[in-house]
């Protein structure tokens, strides 16, 4: 009698385990088929914006209105924007695309910086309309190279899971059709150094060639730069870093460091800067586990972190928590100026208050010798470029960085339309609205523990 209830139940247990399998394999293909679907999408996306791209710009050249020139140039700015945007999306991580990335982000730094002027007092150059045709007849290649990708995936039914696998796990030169194309599309891209960008972006260039030029210190070594990894983390003991040089050598280049934090046993991700020795960004990929601390709590820690790091003068912007992590925005402050333009994020553990997650990028690249705060205009001109139906709230002088990634002083205010909360910037010299941010609802700040 036992024997036959003893053999039921794991009878019972063997079809239970059966069914569980069968649930995990059928959620798990729905995951897989969820992704595939998405990496389709963003492909043919790519393929479409790309099309119209091309006779985007050949409709710019057979223009002769300066208004209507104006808006073409705007959608080519536009359809570049997606076309790269479509690009971030596909698995490419693994495969060296940049050449097109770099190629898009171009054409459509080109045709915004073109797009905004006045060009009835500035119209286009011989040099300018020579640039669209090499734009035009470049942009024609890559599209033939993309449909022929395209051609070959919807007749030989090829996924792009099999890409990602291919990137992920390979060992030895790849031989994957879709790899091939996109290969060889980057390939051509490279030839396109010709291109005459015109001076605006040969500077623009040459400053991110440059990048962290305007970081001060003396140039670090690797020994160091695992040495400031330590510190960052108050590691005390020795470490096995896996460390890579950028830059080809260069002054204004960064390491970036790889390595297992002996506490939390999990993997850390670092760049550091050459010249002074400052983090750039950081990633501990760890689980955060039940919260400890409050966010506001969380808040005074990373502010006293930056102090420690010397990151002087930083208020904090913007909180939030997600599940059981902080997220931080601060902002350097000079006077009652407050600089947007030097911006650092960060993520705390609110299970130990612990830095997971560190971004300086902005702050780093940005400039930090401001001689001039003194607005052309006055608080009640910029005013008057505000929608008369937003109630202001707060008011402030304020540095960003407009569309062209130039640094300018404006009036920012806070004002509510209907239920929402918006941040607006007015051009402190001209009066131009330079940008309008909708901020998210406020989070719940929680009590102390």
């Amino acid at each position: 009698m036992i024997r036959m209830i003893l053999m039921g139940i794991l009878g019972i247990a063997v079809v239970a385990t059966g069914y569980w399998g069968y649930q995990e394999h059928q959620e798990k293909n729905l995951v897989l088929i969820h992704a595939e679907n998405n990496y389709q999408r963003a492909f043919h996306d790519l393929t479409f914006h790309i099309d119209a791209l091309h006779d985007q710009i050949g409709i710019t050249l057979a223009m002769n209105s300066r208004t209507q020139l104006s808006k073409a140039l705007a959608e080519v700015w536009k359809l570049s924007s997606q076309a790269h945007g479509d690009v971030g999306q596909l698995p490419l991580t693994l495969l060296p695309f940049n050449k097109t990335e770099e190629f898009l982000a171009k054409i459509g730094e080109f045709s915004y910086r073109t797009a905004i002027r006045d060009l009835d007092k500035e119209p286009l150059t011989d040099d300018e309309y020579n640039t669209l045709k090499d734009l035009y007849k470049k942009s024609k290649d890559i599209q033939s190279e993309l449909r022929d990708v395209q051609t070959t995936v919807l007749k030989e039914n090829l996924r792009w899971m099999d890409v990602e696998l291919a990137l992920v796990s390979a060992t030895e030169p790849l031989d994957n059709t879709i790899i091939d194309g996109f290969k060889t599309v980057d390939k051509k891209v490279d030839g396109y150094s010709d291109v005459n960008w015109g001076a605006d972006m040969t500077q623009a260039q040459k400053n991110e060639d440059e990048k962290f030029a305007n970081v001060e210190g003396k140039k670090i070594s690797e020994k160091e730069a695992i040495e400031i990894a330590q510190n960052f983390f108050g590691i005390k003991q020795n470490l096995e870093v896996d460390v890579t040089e950028s830059g080809d050598g260069s002054n204004y280049g960064f390491y970036s460091l790889t390595f297992k934090h002996p506490e939390h046993k999990s993997n850390v991700y670092m760049d550091v800067t050459k010249k002074g020795g400052f983090p750039i960004w950081v990633l501990q990929d760890r689980e955060v586990k039940n919260r400890k601390i409050s966010l506001n709590k969380a808040a005074e820690q990373a502010k006293e972190f930056l102090n420690e790091h010397d990151f002087i003068g930083m208020e904090l912007l913007d909180s939030a928590q997600y599940d059981n992590v902080g997220v931080f925005s601060f902002i350097r402050v000079e006077g009652d100026v407050r600089i947007f333009s030097e911006r650092i994020s960060m993520k705390v553990a609110l299970d130990g208050g612990d830095i997971i997650g560190f971004q300086a990028e902005d702050y780093l690249l940005a400039n930090h010798d401001h001689t001039d705060f003194n607005p052309k205009i006055t608080k009640e001109d910029a005013l008057a470029e505000i929608n008369p139906n937003v109630d202001i709230q707060e008011d402030h002088l304020a540095v960003i960085v407009n569309d062209l990634g130039e640094e300018v002083l404006c009036f920012e205010f806070l004002g509510i339309l209907g239920n929402d909360t918006y941040r607006m910037f007015i051009n402190a010299e001209d009066g131009t609205e330079e940008k309008v941010e909708k901020l998210e609802s406020s989070e719940p700040v929680y009590d102390e523990l």
